[in-house]
């Protein structure tokens, strides 16, 4: 087993242990639903996302890229919440055309996430919360905002996130914007545990100035749920991707230059 993987596996093993404290639980993993924490409570959540397959043509053969988020989540009032984000990064691949290899690990900063419901979806027809996401490291900064739509009926749950998000990156010398949309809709199969799909639509606009890509994702998400904890598990592979700016990837079906093959999000939250 190699370094990397020995990390891994001691995060998801030291979060699995953990396990021990009630939750307000997630169906999905990329998109947010609108409910907010309540009053006074606390909980503590990890992220493990893995982003695989980009291809030789970009010179990212073998590509894998772990990103890792610890955070902290606390409900200020009923309707507003606020989390702590620390964010960190771990990536390889392979340059076939250099012969060369490459493997980092990258502190991607801190980030706070705040989250409004203005409207409850138990006392209107649909919920709507309003988000705001900086991020901050020693080269880079973010600002990440959502519209947030979601609604329960029956056994049934879906959600809808409109994202838009600026970047600053090569210490502060290059902007680039991002556009998201994201829907997911899941069925309780008992207390315990639902399973549902999940759709993502992400895009690229480095500097404003021209649409340089676009990548659609779709596959199945499952989660589970105790009394005082939960997990969720998506597998979204790329099914349809597209380079508007020639194709430097050389694919006519995927977007394999800022986007990958597959994406992983398992997350765990544990409320004390």
């Amino acid at each position: 087993m190699t370094l990397r993987n020995k990390i891994i596996c001691g995060i998801l093993g030291g979060s699995l242990a953990a396990l021990t404290a009630s939750a307000n639980d997630r169906r999905f993993t990329y998109t947010y639903e609108p409910e907010t924490m309540p009053k006074g409570s606390w909980e503590f959540e990890q992220w493990v996302t893995s982003r695989i397959g980009r291809n030789a043509t970009v010179g990212q053969e073998g590509f894998q890229k772990w990103e890792l988020r610890h955070s902290l989540e606390y409900g200020v009032t009923d309707n507003y919440t606020v989390e702590l984000y620390l964010n960190e990064s771990l990536e390889s691949f392979r340059d076939p055309a250099a012969g060369m290899s490459s493997t980092r690990f990258m502190w991607d900063g801190v980030s706070l996430e705040n989250r409004y419901m203005v409207l409850n979806p138990t006392e209107h027809p649909v919920g709507l919360t309003l988000y705001l996401e900086p991020r901050i490291s020693e080269t880079e900064t973010e600002v990440e905002e959502k519209i947030i739509l979601g609604q329960r009926h029956g056994d049934w749950k879906w959600a809808l996130n409109l994202t838009h998000a600026t970047e600053w990156t090569d210490h502060y010398h290059a902007t680039e914007g991002e556009l998201e949309l994201s829907f997911g809709v899941a069925r309780d199969l008992n207390k315990h545990w639902a399973v549902g799909l999940e759709l993502r639509d992400h895009s690229e606009l480095p500097e404003y100035r021209e649409w340089e890509n676009t990548a659609l994702y779709l596959g199945p998400t499952v989660s589970y749920r105790r009394a005082n904890w939960w997990a969720t598990l998506s597998v979204m592979p790329q099914i349809y991707g597209a380079n508007f700016i020639g194709n430097p990837d050389g694919n006519s079906h995927l977007e394999l230059e800022g986007h990958e093959r597959l994406n992983i999000r398992l997350i765990f939250g544990i409320e004390f």
